[in-house]
């Protein structure tokens, strides 16, 4: 469903600050698949994210949704396929518009036509009723502005409208992360049950060892650009965060030992 060939990206080339934020990555997701990536800060986690969303075209390789070759695509263009939920809670929405009116910006995603959906009746009685799902009483609210909800809430609407449409793959980027930890473990549960229920092909970036352990159904574990880790099937089933915790310090344990014998390398052979 999602194939990620060969990508790589560098940013500032041929500079003191080069960096290499995506190495040859191979990843293939497939349909209804939820699949978290972990890692450690500049792991190349949210990178991936960006590249499959189109935010920057990778320096190589190629990325495909459906069979369909996305690399060139603009993020515009590939919001007919994708629906995106950010870090942070006021991303994704527009805050002084009222809920209702957020909700039909979402109807109308990677659309090219103007807004052309009326707030009538009907629409109003269509958005209440999903809005209940979320059990926080915001159908009751619909000509607030979405600016004056919490942040729990306003994440919560924001995971709706990125899925109002079922989009062909969701990309969830830290989007618990900036909650507090009762709002956090309600977005979580609210994100897992309308996966489940949509039949949703997800991706997700998180910190939190516990959500890798609780959530998806594939963990991938990336470091300095690269996927050094894939729990699958019976083997994510069984994993801990304990072992988590270990593969991560087993991997930069690797680091600094090949950092160390190339330095004696280069020792030796000056």
């Amino acid at each position: 469903m999602l194939k990620i060939q060969d990508v790589s990206k560098t940013f500032f080339p041929h500079t003191v600050n080069e960096v290499q934020a995506l190495q040859n990555i191979d990843l293939t997701i497939d349909e209804g698949s939820f699949t978290c990536i972990i890692g450690t800060n500049g792991s190349g986690k949210s990178t991936l994210l960006n590249a499959v969303a189109g935010t920057f075209i990778p320096d190589s390789g190629t990325i495909h949704i459906d069979g369909l070759e996305i690399s060139s695509w603009t993020e515009y263009q590939r919001a007919r396929l994708i629906g995106r939920v950010f870090q942070n809670p006021f991303a994704g929405t527009a805050a002084e518009m009222t809920i209702a009116e957020n909700i039909v910006l979402a109807m109308k995603r990677g659309k090219m036509h103007p807004l052309t959906i009326a707030l009538n009746k009907k629409v109003k009685s269509e958005i209440s009723d999903r809005i209940r799902m979320l059990k926080m009483g915001l159908e009751d609210r619909l000509d607030n502005p979405i600016g004056t909800l919490s942040g729990g809430q306003r994440q919560a609407l924001t995971l709706l409208m990125a899925t109002w449409l079922r989009p062909r793959l969701l990309l969830l980027d830290e989007h618990t992360a900036a909650l507090d930890p009762k709002s956090a473990a309600k977005i979580a549960e609210l994100t897992s049950e309308i996966i489940k229920e949509e039949k949703l092909t997800a991706l997700m970036v998180t910190h939190s060892m516990q959500q890798a352990v609780d959530m998806p159904d594939r963990i991938v574990m990336m470091h300095r650009g690269k996927i050094v880790e894939d729990y699958q099937k019976e083997h994510k089933k069984r994993v801990r965060i304990a072992d988590l915790l270990d593969t991560f310090d087993r991997v930069q344990k690797r680091e600094l030992f090949d950092e160390s014998v190339a330095k004696l390398l280069i020792r030796e052979y000056i």
